[in-house]
């Protein structure tokens, strides 16, 4: 008995070893970080050691603050457009790539290249593409007697615009993970079904879908957390102070505009605040939904 607790406290202390690294990193990088913005939102706060408690006057002032409001209903609206189709499209190329084909390490291989690029350069490579002037896209309208738009520029569209990105740049993850989850479907199932005639559609809502949806549950709230957390394509398509920005700036974007840029750090660690308290709840009614549909 003495030899086994030995042997179990042994194991316990290697255990705190080599998970010490990943926890003191998620720590310092991710929680203590995340602490002090909850602690700087309740304060007036330039960053250079200028502080001054202020209690809830930030966020009373951000329930007041229309571009508040605003952002809330652009990023609201980038997650009803995109989250769908980057859903969609994920499991429909996760399960072409789940086939036997020839090429199929190619394909996955292009679909996964958005994942390893710079979002910075994926974001010039789209602003060339979109460019109303010169663009790749506008081009090929005009060749097909279509007329140039205003991709980035016009506020009616512009947001269009970031989805397409936002789609573009999220399958690619999204079909690896999905993948992972349709290798794990046994083949039985499959010749089972194939021996009782049903057809491929079929098999797709009868053994696919059913069988997948944990994998694809993780797929959803990532991808909601990962689409209201919307930036790098806003920051580097859209131009500051113009029409289109007020259609297409979302919170993560006026966070960095009043922290960075208008140098009001407690005020804008409360919109980052109020942003997290949205996706805390959301992910809660996900966690809460799941039961209706996931199937463990």
């Amino acid at each position: 008995m003495f030899k086994q607790q030995k042997y179990d406290k042994q194991h316990l202390i290697f255990g705190y070893l080599f998970i010490a690294p990943t926890a003191l990193g998620l720590f310092f990088l991710n929680i203590w970080p995340a602490i002090q913005t909850v602690i700087l939102s309740f304060q007036q706060s330039t960053g250079f050691g200028n502080t001054k408690f202020v209690g809830l006057k930030n966020y009373h002032h951000l329930l007041g603050d229309s571009e508040v409001w605003q952002s809330l209903f652009n990023t609201t609206l980038y997650v009803i457009l995109s989250v769908p189709a980057i859903i969609a499209l994920s499991l429909i190329v996760a399960v072409l790539m789940n086939q036997k084909i020839k090429g199929l390490s190619i394909y996955r291989t292009i679909y996964f290249l958005p994942v390893v690029a710079a979002p910075s350069a994926v974001a010039m490579l789209w602003r060339w593409l979109f460019n109303s002037e010169y663009g790749l896209i506008n081009i090929l309208l005009k060749k097909i007697g279509l007329p140039a738009i205003s991709w980035m520029t016009d506020p009616n569209i512009v947001i269009t615009t970031i989805v397409i990105v936002g789609i573009w740049s999220a399958v690619g993850y999204n079909m690896i993970l999905l993948l992972s989850g349709l290798q794990e479907i046994p083949k039985d199932y499959y010749e089972s079904a194939t021996i009782d005639g049903a057809t491929p559609v079929q098999q797709f809502f009868k053994i696919t879908l059913p069988l997948v949806t944990p994998t694809l549950f993780f797929v959803v709230v990532t991808t909601v957390i990962g689409a209201f957390q919307v930036f790098d394509v806003i920051f580097m398509m859209i131009e500051p102070g113009s029409e289109a920005m007020l259609h297409t700036e979302s919170l993560a974007y006026l966070f960095y505009k009043h922290s960075f840029i208008l140098n009001d750090k407690g005020y804008g660690s409360a919109i980052v605040v109020f942003l997290l308290m949205i996706i805390l709840a959301l992910t809660g009614i996900q966690m809460k939904l799941q039961k209706k549909w996931v199937n463990y």
